[in-house]
């Protein structure tokens, strides 16, 4: 009976430490890991990051140190905690190797989320397409054509290429060119253009507007005409200027002519 008594005793000494110091190494990680999730869950939403990131981070941030305790606690214990790490990373590995698409179009997400090239609302251009923005999410953002389509693309489509945001400045320059005859007066084609984009309200006096002869093309004499305007009125102040030029020149005998062949054509984005 001593002498099991004695085997208990020293099992208990040898074993017993260690079980209650792992016991202790779980218990005050978990607390740790709990505060710091609640840590991370704080900083970041004083940043204004959407709460999808936030709740990630903050789950992802309590289970990488509740995971790294417990393995600090199975070291105490003795148990070769080296093979247990290498399954770990060879699980990761490979769900990270089948999900290599999603996880691309989440750290993208996460990146347009944090860095914020655009937001809700924005018309962009990115991927390929061009929309305004209704909604970022994770993995895709979904935007809404001028024609009313929805288009879904994947977050890594955007960070893959450039982006385009026409709402960012607030006013936009418009961009147009108008032909007249070789036998037709300069001067005259000029103070049409200027009087019609002088008289249009919604033409911004700051910055100033363009109005030149751009090119001697084979047919025509071309002028650009360049005002700034507000990015709402991008599409209106365009569409009617060209009428109103187009009513005037043949009001005042400005030939327009036909077919402008040589005329470039600027590229633009519907607003």
């Amino acid at each position: 009976m001593e002498n099991l008594l004695a085997k208990v005793y020293e099992l208990f000494t040898v074993f017993g430490v260690k079980i209650l110091a792992a016991i202790a190494v779980f218990i005050i990680g978990r607390w740790i890991a709990k505060i710091m999730r609640r840590i991370v869950n704080t900083i970041t939403s004083k940043r204004e990051i959407d709460p999808t990131i936030v709740k990630f981070l903050a789950n992802l941030t309590y289970i990488g140190l509740f995971v790294f305790f417990i393995i600090a606690a199975l070291g105490l214990l003795g148990i070769q905690t080296t093979s247990f790490i290498a399954v770990l990373g060879a699980a990761g590995l490979a769900i990270g190797l089948a999900l290599q698409g999603s996880l691309a179009n989440f750290a993208a997400g996460f990146l347009l989320i944090v860095f914020r090239p655009f937001k809700v609302g924005d018309y962009i251009e990115g991927g390929g397409v061009a929309g305004t923005v209704e909604a970022l999410h994770i993995f895709t953002t979904r935007l809404a054509t001028p024609d009313n389509k929805t288009i879904i693309v994947p977050n890594s489509k955007l960070t893959g290429d450039n982006i385009v945001n026409y709402s960012t400045k607030g006013t936009r320059r418009v961009d147009m060119v108008f032909g007249i005859g070789y036998g037709d007066d300069i001067d005259k084609a000029r103070n049409i253009i200027t009087e019609i984009l002088s008289q249009d309200e919604r033409i911004l006096q700051d910055p100033p507007m363009k109005i030149a002869v751009s090119e001697l093309a084979d047919s025509s004499v071309n002028f650009i005409a360049r005002p700034w305007v507000n990015a709402a009125d991008y599409w209106n102040v365009y569409f009617e200027t060209t009428e109103k030029v187009k009513k005037r020149f043949d009001a005042e005998g400005v030939s327009i002519p036909f077919p402008q062949r040589d005329v470039h054509v600027y590229e633009h984005k519907e607003t």
